[in-house]
């Protein structure tokens, strides 16, 4: 190789490997949605509340904890995704499908109860948040109605999913809000990282805690969420690799980024000598006591978290129900194209946002813990019924489980149905709970 070559051949290399990362960033940006959407998603009102809790009671001893459970959330996801895109068909059709009639309903019932009470707690985390700046509740029952509406009725789902992505990025105001409360770094990495018992005794406050934080982790709504966006969106099995890249990128996101800084700016501000109740109740006090730019931000992350988590639960029943019916049910269609599956959206939306207007906060409060109970039933059962589908070679084909991915996810729900059935006992018989 003449030396007048190098730089024209080191030229051409660089010219080329510069190409193949621009093929391969858009290839990832026609993919990226469902995976990234259904995990920041999981950072809903009720999950903002209660990293706020956890932050205000223990400090930053549950960030370790937190980061533990990315692989969980990551696992179950992926298979999530890859049944979709391989089977084309969504999980509650799957379900009937591969466990018949009886298996399928309970799925479905406990589904759509599961997402009216969650939709009825979005509700609530939205209008709490509007109501730090004076916005009265049937004013923000209306702009939400108004907004998934608005977002439903273009007839593409592209034009939905981007839409929806721009609360994503909202919701990443927490990153900055804690950056201002200038947390000591060492107390991060000491009390948060090092993996210890938060509190430094496993009591039952601390088993409640550990419980919650699973559960807002991983919801069955999610299950159900992303594999019918996936069939929605048109995902080939060619673009697994990097929907499963995307998938990692959303766990990450929810986990790594979002709910542990929300932990560090509750635990900065508010741990010891403060406890709340709600991400409403830390926004007022901080906005009051300390920081009106940071109480601020945690309450417009908690109005965002609450639309974000309406898009996704709304979907994910009105496209479950389609699927079971046998209804026209896509973003694609037009509203005259698929007229169930858009009235049964509408009437989702209408009758939580209604129950938030009309009930009583008693009643509501009870809603509240009713709803972790159905999801804390309805997850262990998705969860088999999600590694059994995975590993059924008629559907799947050659894109089973691998053995490594069943050890995994085997552990995967064994934590899940221990916690999650001991979840519903303590909440159920609170008497049974250890003495703190």
């Amino acid at each position: 190789m003449s030396s007048e070559n190098l730089p024209m051949k080191l030229s051409a290399r660089i010219f080329y490997a510069f190409r193949k990362t621009i093929r391969a960033w858009h290839l990832f940006l026609i993919v990226a949605g469902p995976g990234i959407l259904v995990m920041v998603a999981d950072n809903d009102a009720g999950g903002i509340t209660t990293y706020s809790a956890t932050g205000a009671k223990f400090g930053y001893s549950f960030i370790w904890i937190i980061l533990l459970l990315i692989p969980i959330t990551y696992f179950v996801q992926e298979m999530t995704m890859r049944l979709g895109v391989v089977t084309k068909r969504g999980f509650a059709e799957a379900v009937f499908e591969g466990f018949g009639p009886f298996w399928g309903w309970f799925t479905i019932v406990n589904l759509l109860i599961s997402c009216w009470l969650t939709l009825v707690s979005e509700y609530i985390g939205i209008t709490a948040a509007l109501g730090i700046f004076h916005v009265p509740p049937w004013l923000s029952v209306i702009l939400v109605l108004v907004i998934m509406t608005t977002m439903v009725s273009t007839g593409r789902y592209w034009t939905w999913e981007k839409i929806a992505l721009l609360f994503c990025i909202l919701n990443l105001i927490y990153v900055p809000a804690a950056i201002m409360v200038h947390p000591s770094v060492h107390d991060v990495v000491s009390n948060g990282l090092i993996p210890h018992i938060p509190g430094g005794k496993l009591t039952g406050g601390v088993l409640l805690f550990v419980m919650a934080n699973l559960g807002t982790t991983i919801c069955p709504w999610m299950i159900f969420f992303q594999q019918s966006a996936v069939v929605d969106k048109g995902i080939l099995r060619r673009e697994i690799p990097w929907a499963r890249f995307e998938t990692f990128i959303g766990s990450c996101i929810t986990q790594s980024i979002v709910s542990v800084f929300i932990i560090v700016l509750a635990g900065t501000l508010l741990y010891p000598h403060t406890q709340v109740e709600s991400a409403e109740t830390a926004a007022r006090w901080i906005i009051t006591h300390d920081s009106p730019v940071v109480g601020t931000c945690l309450a417009i992350g908690l109005m965002s978290a609450g639309f974000l988590g309406t898009i996704c639960i709304s979907l994910a029943s009105s496209w479950s129900l389609g699927e079971v019916f046998g209804w026209a049910h896509s973003l694609n269609k037009k509203v005259r194209e698929a007229p169930w599956f858009y009235l049964f959206y509408f009437f989702m939306l209408a009758t939580a946002g209604l129950m938030v207007l009309l009930a009583k906060p008693s009643t509501l409060l009870t809603l509240i813990i009713f709803v972790q109970v159905v999801a804390a039933t309805l997850l262990p059962a998705c969860m088999v019924f999600l590694i059994l589908l995975c590993n059924n070679k008629k559907m799947m084909g050659s894109w089973v489980n691998k053995p490594i991915e069943n050890v995994i996810n085997s552990i995967n729900a064994l934590i899940v149905i221990v916690l999650s059935s001991a979840y519903n006992i303590l909440v159920l018989f609170p008497s049974l709970m250890p003495k703190d």
